[in-house]
């Protein structure tokens, strides 16, 4: 049973014989390793173009804003994970992965896909930027409460990393049209939602890579980079100094049973 279309079978990533691998038109052991570092690798991989200065400064400094913020679930869940099944490593990996989602992790995603709107909106219209702001948010919150990008539960003043981010865009000249629409979406929320609510760091990560071109399809792909990274730190400590059974025990003494 034929399911989906079938009618472009081709790639563009990679092909191998028996002499030679190709990554994306580059001969791998002549023309990148060795010669290339990982997130440059990355950027090709994903776009099939090699990253210039500013584009492989950002991807760097990215990762490393999400690759690590303590025991958050993901970590939680990878580190049990590992406790129950130590043999199981990749498992303890993907289990940490599972729930990059729109509140956790993936919420990037969300907001760069929510700018990316905001920007189509405003080409299309050619309205102020504040006006597009505002019309944006009323729209979404018919469906949501939440605008993503902004509030922070630990980083009432400003999320350090998001305040950082924006700080290096603009002075490396790549604050683009969707930066400006992420200022002008903080600024709208009191008008909209009847409060001002700090950026954290999930605003400005997708909205400076989408001005340096990254495509909005890869957004989430970044946060599964750098946190498998992180991961991986943890997991290795788990191994050496276990404490997933540490959490899976509070856990269980900080929920108390309310059934018949």
């Amino acid at each position: 049973m034929r399911i989906g279309k079938q009618d472009q079978p081709f790639s563009a990533i990679c092909k191998s014989d028996a002499t030679s691998i190709t990554v994306r038109g580059r001969d791998l052991c002549g023309d990148i390793i060795g010669k290339m570092d990982f997130s440059s690798y990355f950027w090709l991989l994903v776009t099939g173009e090699e990253p210039n200065e500013d584009q492989s400064f950002f991807l760097n400094a990215v990762l490393c804003a999400l690759a690590e913020h303590g025991l958050v679930p993901s970590v939680v869940a990878a580190r049990m994970t590992l406790a129950a099944a130590p043999e199981a490593v990749q498992g303890a990996v993907a289990a940490g992965l599972l729930g990059c989602g729109s509140v956790v992790l993936g919420s990037a995603e969300v907001a760069g896909k929510f700018y990316a709107q905001c920007v189509a909106d405003q080409r299309e219209t050619g309205d102020d930027v504040a006006d597009v702001a505002k019309r944006n948010i009323v729209e979404l919150r018919k469906t949501t409460k939440a605008v993503p990008g902004f509030g922070h539960p630990q980083h009432s003043e400003g999320d350090p990393r998001a305040n950082l981010l924006l700080k290096l865009a603009d002075e490396r000249g790549v604050s683009g049209e969707h930066v400006a629409m992420m200022r002008a979406l903080q600024a709208a929320l009191p008008e909209t939602i009847g409060r001002e609510l700090p950026v954290n760091v999930n605003g400005p990560i997708p909205a400076i890579m989408l001005d340096l071109g990254w495509p909005v399809a890869a957004l989430k792909g970044i946060g599964l980079l750098c946190r498998t990274g992180g991961l991986i730190g943890h997991l290795t400590e788990e191994a050496e100094r276990p404490i997933g059974f540490v959490l899976s025990g509070a856990a269980a003494q900080a929920i108390e049973y309310d059934g018949e």
